[in-house]
């Protein structure tokens, strides 16, 4: 008798693996896990001992890496690497303002602060913002920059970016760069300080979105120049952005241009000031903050050194505090406004650095967490990335 011929076993396909990019004030580690995100192999220091600002993944290739750095004898630089860190060359021409115009001041790059892949129909293009505020393209896959938008000898935008040492720490900072996914010529990027602004013709103009929100006390919020967002970030739903500002949290939907102040509904022992955002991948309607004490002289830690990350799931009416796992008391430290990402399991993971060199997981969104990374230097970013 003949056998039966076995059925072929269908195998379903593997689902990508997570990598978490950590960048620190003294170098760079990367974590990677399979989906389960259980165990971690490390990858690292890379740049030790060199300020490292950003680190992030190209999603469009999965391979290009690119790493914003202020080193000790090559200054501020941008590093590309197409193996996962396993070999970095710099930047031919790393971002650089031009000469000014006659009768305005030139101004130099101190460090690149934020790095953003552009619209999945431009590969090998991507932006940089800088400090002192700066807006940087590339074309060719972070090797060569050049000022993106005539924005930078703007005269308007030049009173708008105001001193090149406003009191931000470290000096101000053009960051949150978002690219529509829809369109390519629609932009959005952040100055802190100097508001929130769009382009919906890839630079040529640009249209402040500051209405609604508020200033520290004392100032005048009709002045962008005192407007400080911290983070924003676009959500899966192009049309919601949310802002962790230095006066609050708020969340934006389009077409309308005022933002609103969804923090309110936070403890008020907590408050809801701080620097980072993160947002989920698939529902508009969650996002994760990270509280600090921004009360009398804003000494940046845990309010009341009691940490806690906290999470909206509609849409701001009301936030949950998630700080399973973490120290009950006497945490002193912060979380800065890069150090704070999601990633796009299922149930989706959080991770958050901090200024004490730590880096908490949560592989359920947040409900319980644990260390991944202890003894790090202090911590400016961190990113996560779909690895294969």
């Amino acid at each position: 008798m003949m056998k039966a011929k076995k059925k072929p076993t269908k195998r379903s396909p593997s689902k990508p693996g997570v990598a978490v990019l950590v960048a620190t004030r003294k170098g760079a580690w990367i974590y990677r896990s399979d989906a389960a995100r259980r165990a971690w192999k490390t990858s690292g220091p890379h740049f030790l001992g060199h300020i490292i600002n950003h680190m992030v993944l190209d999603p469009r290739d999965g391979r290009t890496l690119l790493a914003a750095a202020k080193t000790g004898h090559l200054g501020p630089t941008v590093f590309r690497s197409t193996d996962l860190g396993k070999s970095w060359k710099e930047a031919a021409k790393p971002p650089a303002f031009a000469k000014s115009p006659e009768g305005m001041r030139d101004r130099s790059v101190d460090h690149t602060f934020w790095l953003t892949p552009a619209h999945a129909n431009e590969p090998n293009v991507w932006y940089a913002g800088t400090s002192p505020q700066g807006l940087f393209r590339s074309e060719d896959g972070g090797v060569t920059w050049a000022p993106f938008s005539s924005f930078h000898d703007d005269p308007i935008f030049r009173e708008w970016f105001g001193s090149e040492q406003d009191g931000t720490p470290d000096g101000p900072k053009l960051h949150s760069i978002l690219i529509d996914p829809r369109d390519a010529n629609h932009l959005y990027f952040a100055m802190s300080g100097g508001g929130v602004h769009e382009t919906r013709d890839k630079g040529k103009t640009w249209t402040p979105l500051v209405k609604g929100l508020e200033v520290v006390e004392g100032f005048d919020a009709s002045n962008i120049a005192f407007h400080d967002p911290h983070c924003v970030r676009m959500t899966s739903d192009p049309d919601r952005l949310w802002q962790q500002n230095h006066c609050g949290i708020y969340r934006l939907d389009r077409p309308s241009t005022e933002w609103v102040r969804v923090g309110k509904a936070m403890p008020k022992k907590v408050g809801d000031v701080g620097l980072p955002m993160t947002v989920h991948p698939r529902d508009p309607d969650t996002a994760w903050v990270f509280p600090m004490d921004g009360g009398g002289v804003w000494p940046r830690t845990s309010p009341d050194g009691i940490a806690g990350a906290f999470v909206t799931r509609n849409a701001g009416k009301s936030w949950k505090r998630l700080s399973s796992g973490m120290p009950e008391g006497q945490v002193w430290w912060t979380v800065k406004r890069q150090a704070m990402a999601a990633d796009k399991g299922d149930p989706v993971g959080i991770y958050y650095g901090t200024t004490s060199g730590e880096v908490w997981a949560s592989r359920n969104e947040g409900e319980k967490w644990g260390v991944l990374a202890r003894h790090l230097p202090e911590i400016y970013a961190v990113e996560t990335a779909e690895i294969g």
